[in-house]
């Protein structure tokens, strides 16, 4: 009844509005938190080239991510939100459900593009009962980087699994020459409780439920913190977060890393800053040769596996005008898709994957876009094109703890407590057994609230 209102009611000031005149140009506000000069410019590209075609103009207005909340929250109050929203995944649901968002009209666009053309586990992470809150944009999972010249010459299996992470630690650690893994291990490093994260959700053990905090099951999370341990004690020793494993694996000292994507362009040599040092030529691209990626593995409890994922999204909200901004939702995820993706491909996926006729696309396009700051080259160039696909499908079973039961807020809050992070540290440094350590995380989340 709201939506039928909203639309007679946006369709009667039209009318209005035009009186005894011409037809004056719509605006739309959009709030991003894409605030970088060089990313606003793409932006603008975007907005210029949607004007061009509809006669829509659109304000681009950036707004820091720390901020977005608090600012979606009073603008809501003062009745003055914007027409369109790129915000992450953490707002989705809440959002949706406080009334800020336009669930119908997010819907209606994924109908529209056609919802096979997405990524499944970010359409999933919008979904409540059948209907989409917003619209997912791009995204990035984190990734299992590994030496596969070094697993092929092993005849090793690509670490998709536990067990096939485990027994190529078996054969390639060989330390100080080489690790087996660089595992997170400093307690107050978000990366570690990233990779935690990810590490618990290949098991399927997660601590929150429909009803708030559950705890882990304990045999999942008994797998979970022995495998880590496993991959800890095959990493140097120390607080250990993502710089040490970087300079590791760029040095060639490690089989396997967990990274974000931003490492790719680094990887090939295209990063003065971060360069690869296991040869002479810091802008040689013989690592990224020598390097694949895995973005979802498993553990035994849960086979289908999982991967940990950063979702942006795009939120048309209930002060919105709605046919304008469905219109520039749609623009933005077909004919300017590549430009949004253009922004920052090697951290923008493209969820979208293509159109219903050409269904890969928008994957084959993003896979030719320029990567890089000091030097620019395409992924295609850089690795094959098995690497380039196994990099995407990762939105396919993407997850976060919290998101499929409307509980990502609290799980965030669990996260930011590094209860979880502690007490595994005290694991690894065989301060407590197994045991303890699964009863102890359990019993501090129960003061979670």
């Amino acid at each position: 009844m709201f939506r039928k209102q909203k639309l007679l009611m946006g369709t009667l000031a039209g009318f209005m509005a035009m009186g005894m005149s011409s037809v004056q140009a719509e605006d739309l506000r959009f709030w991003t938190t894409e605030e970088q000069p060089e990313r606003l410019a793409k932006q603008a590209q975007i907005a210029a080239d949607f004007e061009k075609a509809t006669g829509i103009s659109v304000e681009i207005i950036p707004v820091t991510e720390k901020d977005l909340g608090t600012r979606a929250t009073a603008a809501y109050a003062a009745g003055d939100l914007p027409d369109v929203i790129y915000h992450p995944l953490q707002y989705v649901l809440p959002w949706s459900e406080a009334g800020i968002l336009d669930i119908e009209a997010a819907s209606e666009v994924i109908d529209m593009l056609g919802a096979s053309t997405f990524a499944p586990g970010a359409l999933q992470m919008a979904s409540s009962e059948g209907i989409y809150a917003a619209v997912p944009v791009d995204g990035w999972t984190q990734m299992i980087v590994y030496r596969k010249d070094l697993f092929d010459a092993a005849g090793l299996e690509a670490p998709t699994t536990y067990k096939a992470i485990l027994a190529a630690i078996e054969k390639l650690h060989n330390p100080p020459e080489q690790f087996g893994f660089v595992a997170a291990t400093k307690i107050d490093e978000n990366f570690m409780s990233q990779v935690l994260e990810h590490v618990l959700l290949a098991n399927g053990a997660t601590p929150v439920g429909e009803d708030g905090v559950t705890g882990f099951d304990e045999k999942k999370l008994t797998e979970a913190l022995e495998f880590y341990k496993a991959i800890a004690k095959a990493s140097p020793p120390g607080d250990l977060y993502w710089k040490q494993s970087r300079e590791l694996y760029f040095a060639g000292k490690a089989a396997m890393i967990i990274w974000s994507p931003f490492i790719l362009d680094e990887l090939a040599g295209l990063r003065d800053s971060a360069p690869p040092t296991i040869n002479g030529d810091p802008t040689s691209g013989e690592l990224a040769s020598k390097t694949d990626v895995v973005t979802t593995f498993s553990g035994p409890s849960n086979p289908a596996g999982a991967a940990w994922a950063d979702i942006r999204y795009f939120g048309i909200t209930n002060d919105a005008d709605t046919q304008a901004a469905q219109e520039f939702v749609e623009y933005s995820m077909n004919e300017g898709y590549m430009t949004t993706l253009s922004i920052a491909p090697e951290g923008k996926f493209p969820i979208r994957r293509g159109t219903p006729e050409n269904p890969k696309e928008f994957v084959e396009g993003w896979s030719t876009l320029p990567v890089g700051v000091d030097r620019k080259a395409p992924l295609s160039e850089l690795y094959p094109e098995e690497t380039v696909a196994a990099i995407t499908t990762g939105l396919d079973t993407a997850r976060r703890w919290g998101v499929d039961v409307g509980q990502l807020a609290l799980a965030s809050k669990i996260v930011n407590s590094q209860v979880i992070n502690r007490y595994t540290r005290q694991f690894i440094d065989d301060e407590i057994d197994v045991a303890t350590a699964v009863a102890k995380i359990n019993e501090e989340l129960a003061k979670v609230d």
